[in-house]
């Protein structure tokens, strides 16, 4: 019996012995397979937060930044007393009970979400509970500093940090930057043992995306068009303000709008940047492109006379009636037409050109093809297909039968503002990666040619005609500045069906600032205007010269006083001699053209300029930066300037200069 006790405590140390060694061996001799199966169970790879980059406006004020903010997650199997922590969290946290109940109470979920994004003393509260399986974390919040300011262009980030909508989701990838990741030790229950900011430690940011967006600008943009939709009960309106020679995007939004900080819960039609996606028919903005092109294939010229059948016009089975006025014309030239804004005019002019080459045209300009603008939702418009009944070709020559967006019609606009080039539109100016400081520059990009420079300067002078007195966009003028545009007045599509909706319109108006040498083009469009008025010239006109005023005048554009004897008015137009003076609009626009090629005339300084024969476009050139404050009057080019040229200039800089239509000038030489 006591060998037997014997034998079986040697087993026992021996088999203690071998344990003991074998421990040794693991301890000490390296084993891959061993270290693998540790790494696995007590070590885990995590991606480190970035901080996403910032977005700022082109003076480099902020439009969306990200803050660190706290979340908190738990372990409902820890979680003891659950009923109890729920209401203790709930108080803390502001929210209901039962939410933050439903959350934990299934023990058998390793991880939940209980709260995301809060502030640190929030945080600091529900750390204080000290409650098991209840745990903090670090994260970014990103904070869109002006709220309702752009947002439907910066678009919105979800709870992740991953870009939803709008620029945030199209340079996703740049502003998240490259991510890091770290090995780091788990507890028993397989938790990563991060300390406090390593999530972010020695992570760099995202890159930062400067825009070519003035916030300024935008600012007073989005309270004009908010003002629209007070003041006529209006659906929406939209805007854009747009460099007349890049097309670099200066402000562009929609009313109403919405709090990005709030984004999630925010209407989708209210979040969806209506300048870039919706298509409307435009009206009689369009009629500007209809004589463009006549311009362009030598089919008529600014004094062509067309009969305008006195207001009432057959085309086959359908009427063609003039729009905003109850005036009857006879006859009208092709300013004038664009001056009162004629239908009927406008249809005339169309048959002369056909239906493939003003399609061709209207394409040529950028409408039915998306913009290339770098802004989600880019929408192509719609031009319907060969061939166009003549009802049809005359209704969309006055803009009806087409469809077009906000941004295309700033566009186009832009083209004939420049010299006759289209660019693309565009609203990121540079892309800086802060790690390793290099910066992306994004420049203008020229499309193609679509006027020449000559028909361009020829246009652009005749659209300075709707904003004289008896023009339909008077109401767009600015004191002190010569401005160029056209109104628009479209009935609204039915939405729920085919035809147009009873008493519902669409007011624009499109135009740049200055006529001469424009540096803004602003575009305007009021969707359904239902009180107090609700035409383009009534409704969207005085918007476009408040915008136009503050660009000007914050820009520093040197204003120039221009009396009413430049234009000639709706009651001077009823004489046939009035009528004649008027045409010669044309022939100014050809002065234009050659004062560019004209040498320069030598004054000394402190004199009075000699301008004689010099167009007003010209004169205004010459004046810029020399602290002058001009009156001109009458049309044409430089007859009389008051004081005498050469004698001493006036201390206060008042000069009046006097044109006179080119043929006057000639009859009084001879």
């Amino acid at each position: 019996m006591r060998s037997r006790m014997m034998f079986l405590f040697a087993g026992i140390v021996f088999l203690w012995g071998l344990l003991v060694l074998r421990a040794a061996y693991l301890q000490v001799i390296p084993n891959k397979r061993l270290e693998a199966l540790q790494a696995r169970q007590f070590q885990t790879v995590i991606t480190l937060q970035n901080r996403r980059g910032t977005i700022v406006d082109r003076a480099g004020r902020e439009l969306a930044t990200s803050n660190r903010a706290y979340s908190v997650y738990a372990d409902p199997q820890l979680i003891e007393g659950k009923k109890r922590v729920a209401r203790k969290l709930a108080k803390i946290l502001g929210s209901r009970v039962d939410t933050i109940y439903s959350k934990i109470k299934d023990g058998k979920k390793r991880f939940v979400w209980i709260q995301r994004l809060m502030d640190e003393k929030t945080a600091d509260e529900v750390k204080e509970m000290d409650v098991r399986g209840l745990q903090t974390v670090e994260e970014f919040k990103r904070i869109y500093p002006n709220e309702n300011l752009m947002s439907q262009v910066l678009g919105f980030v979800g709870q992740d940090g991953q870009g939803l909508e709008g620029l945030e989701l199209l340079f996703d990838k740049e502003l998240k930057g490259n991510t890091k990741k770290v090995t780091v030790r788990r507890d028993a229950r397989g938790r990563p043992l991060v300390a406090d900011g390593l999530m972010f430690a020695d992570n760099p940011a995202g890159a930062e995306i400067k825009l070519t967006v003035d916030s300024d600008l935008q600012h007073m943009l989005e309270t004009e068009l908010q003002g629209a939709i007070n003041d006529y009960d209006a659906d929406s309106a939209t805007g854009v303000i747009l460099d007349a020679k890049t097309s670099a995007i200066l402000a562009i939004s929609s009313a109403p709008t919405f709090d990005a900080n709030r984004a999630l819960s925010a209407k989708p039609e209210l979040r969806r940047n209506r300048a870039v996606t919706d298509m409307f028919e435009p009206g009689s903005t369009m009629k500007t492109f209809v004589v463009a092109t006549a311009l362009k294939e030598k089919i008529a010229q600014p004094n062509t006379k067309y009969n305008t059948e006195n207001g009432h016009f057959q085309v086959g089975d359908r009427v063609i009636k003039e729009a905003e006025t109850k005036e009857k014309w006879s006859h009208l030239t092709v300013s004038e037409i664009l001056a009162y804004s004629s239908n009927i005019g406008t249809t005339k002019i169309a048959f002369q050109i056909g239906d493939k080459t003003l399609r061709e045209n209207y394409y040529n300009f950028g409408f039915g093809q998306k913009t290339g603008v770098d802004l989600p939702g880019d929408t192509r418009g719609l031009i319907q297909s060969l061939p166009w009944r003549p009802h049809l070709l005359a209704n969309i020559s006055f803009g009806h039968g087409i469809a077009v967006t906000a941004l295309q019609m700033a566009n186009a606009y832009a083209s004939i503002a420049n010299g006759g080039i289209l660019n693309r539109p565009y609203i990121v100016q540079a892309v800086r990666d802060p790690e390793s400081g290099e910066t992306r520059d994004f420049q203008p990009q020229a499309l193609r040619r679509v006027l020449s420079a000559e028909d361009s300067a020829s246009l652009r002078l005749m659209l300075t005609g709707a904003t004289a007195p008896g023009g339909t966009g008077v109401n767009a003028k600015v004191d002190g500045y010569l401005v160029a545009g056209k109104t628009g007045t479209a009935q609204k599509v039915n939405p729920n069906g085919r035809g147009y909706m009873q008493g519902a319109y669409v007011s624009s108006f499109a135009g740049f600032i200055p006529a001469t040498e424009p540096k803004f083009v602003i575009y305007v469009v009021v969707d359904h205007p239902k009180k107090n008025a609700f035409y383009g010239s009534q409704v969207a006109a005085p918007i476009f010269s408040r915008l136009a005023s503050y660009a000007a005048r914050r820009e520093g554009l040197p204003p120039v006083l221009i009396s009413e004897k430049n234009f000639v008015d709706k009651d001077m137009m009823k004489s046939a001699k009035q009528k004649k003076a008027s045409r010669l609009a044309a022939k100014v626009a050809r002065d234009l053209i050659q004062s560019e090629k004209s040498a320069e005339q030598s004054t000394e300084p402190g004199m009075v300029p000699n301008w004689t024969h010099l167009t007003l476009r010209e004169v205004l050139k010459k004046a810029s930066g020399q602290n002058l404050q001009l009156r001109i009057r009458g049309q044409g080019v430089v007859s009389e300037i008051i004081p005498e040229p050469g004698s001493p200039l006036p201390a206060e800089g008042n000069i009046q200069v006097i044109l006179r239509p080119v043929e006057e000038i000639r009859s009084i030489s001879r």
